[in-house]
């Protein structure tokens, strides 16, 4: 009877979080959009099978502890990947709900926007490279 409780659990959870995400992805429209910005409108189907396709691949190996052995190369090339997808999706959701222009507006830098968007990948940047010098082992 506890397993079956666990299991009814871990699948309410599973649900709960898939359907948020589904959710989040249509509403926003986010993979369309990602797909408009980069003029790749054509590989839209395939954008909408890598994210089901890496979803799937995330739930799987959460379900165990993989090991693999990649070389450096291969890993500094699947990094590059998910800091490019992670990357455009976030420039994807910016812009949808239109995030650089009102803060730009609000802070008073409505002239300098471009220089806003380099400041805020600057520090980006910055940060994630001091994060991994210093704290990832």
């Amino acid at each position: 009877m506890n397993y079956f409780l666990l299991v009814l659990i871990g699948l309410s959870g599973g649900l709960a979080v898939g359907s948020g995400l589904v959710a989040f992805l249509t509403v926003l429209g986010i993979i369309p959009r990602l797909a408009n910005l980069t003029r790749t409108k054509e590989l839209l189907t395939y954008y909408e099978k890598a994210v089901i396709l890496g979803s799937l691949c995330g739930v799987w190996f959460s379900l165990g502890v993989p090991m693999f052995s990649f070389s450096a190369l291969v890993l500094v090339i699947i990094g590059l990947a998910c800091g490019l997808f992670i990357g455009m999706l976030a420039a994807a959701l910016t812009e949808v709900l239109n995030v650089f222009p009102i803060l730009a507006k609000r802070i008073g830098m409505k002239e300098m926007t471009v220089w806003l968007l380099w400041a805020i990948v600057l520090g980006k940047i910055a940060g994630s490279l001091y994060h991994w010098i210093f704290f990832v082992q």
